[in-house]
C-alpha cells in the first residue's frame, strides 16, 4: 500500500503560471489544489488541510499578506511560501511578519521553487517527527526554558504559565537565533542577513513589527519588556533572566 501524495495549495491568479506550477508539482508526485484568489483558498483550507501553500502576494481583492495573516490568526500553521514581484526587503519582511515561512521573488526558476518547497516540507516533517517521539534527554538545541517559559523548537511550540502558543517556522528560527546569541546586542542588519537572508542594508521598521509580536508571546507586560530589549539605534538584546531555583 502506497502513501497518499502530499497536497499543495497554489494561490495564484496568473493562469499560465498556476497551470505550469501544477503540471510540475504533479510530476513531482504532489496533489495540487489551484485557487485564483485568497478568499476561496482560505475557505477550502478550513475544510481540507494541505501540506504547504504557495501564495502569490498580488492577488485580486485581498493580498497575500492579509491571507497568511488570517491563516495564522485562525491557528493554521501550514508552511507558506510567498511569491512576490516586490522583492524589496521591506516587502519580504512584511510577509514574514504576517506569518510566512519563506519567499521567492518573481520571476523565478522552477528548480529554485521546488528546492524551497521541498526544504519547507522537510523541516516541518523533521519537527513533527521529533515532537511525537519520547525524548527523555532532550538537548538544549531542541528545548530552551527561561522565566517559566519553554520554547520547544522541534514541536514549534512556546509554553507559558497561561497558555501554549504554536509558532511558525520563521518565528521558531528567530527565537532560536536570539537564544543562541542571548545577552548580545544584535543589530537589525544582523537579523536581516542571518535570519531572513535579506542581504541588503535597509532602514525598515517591518522587523520591529515582528518583534512586537514576539513580545506578546514571551513578556508578562509587552509594553515593558524585560526579555526582548530594544537597544536604541542598534537593534535588540535577548535577556532570559537569572537561572531559576529548583
Amino acid at each position: 500500500m502506497t502513501d497518499s501524495p502530499l497536497s499543495i495549495a497554489i494561490v495564484e491568479d496568473e493562469e499560465h503560471l498556476a497551470q505550469g506550477l501544477r503540471f510540475n508539482l504533479e510530476a513531482e508526485g504532489y496533489r495540487v489544489l489551484l485557487f485564483g484568489d485568497g478568499e476561496s483558498a482560505l475557505h477550502s483550507l478550513e475544510q481540507s488541510p494541505v501540506a504547504a501553500v504557495v501564495l502569490d502576494v498580488m492577488l485580486p481583492g485581498r493580498d497575500g499578506f492579509s491571507i497568511v495573516q488570517e491563516m495564522r490568526t485562525k491557528q493554521n500553521y501550514t508552511p507558506v511560501l510567498l511569491l512576490t514581484a516586490r522583492s524589496r526587503p521591506e516587502d519580504v519582511l512584511t510577509g514574514f511578519a504576517a506569518g510566512a515561512d519563506d519567499y521567492l521573488a518573481k520571476p523565478f526558476e522552477l528548480a529554485i521553487l521546488l528546492a524551497r518547497l521541498h526544504g519547507l516540507l522537510r523541516r516541518t516533517a523533521w519537527q513533527r517527527d521529533a515532537a511525537t517521539v519520547t525524548r527523555p534527554g532532550v538537548d538544549e538545541a531542541e528545548v530552551f526554558t527561561f522565566a517559566n517559559r519553554t520554547i520547544d523548537f522541534a514541536a514549534l511550540r512556546l509554553a507559558t504559565p497561561e497558555k501554549t502558543i504554536s509558532l511558525t517556522v520563521m518565528e521558531a528560527d528567530l527565537l532560536r537565533y536570539l537564544v543562541r546569541h542571548q545577552q548580545e546586542i544584535i543589530s537589525r542588519k544582523q537579523l536581516l542577513e542571518e535570519v531572513w537572508h535579506v542581504r541588503e542594508d535597509t532602514d525598515t521598521r517591518a522587523i520591529d513589527n515582528f518583534m512586537v509580536r514576539l513580545r506578546r508571546y514571551i513578556e508578562d507586560d509587552p509594553a515593558r519588556p524585560v526579555h526582548l530589549e530594544t537597544v536604541r539605534g542598534i537593534g535588540y538584546r535577548f535577556l532570559p533572566g537569572p537561572p531559576q531555583e529548583v
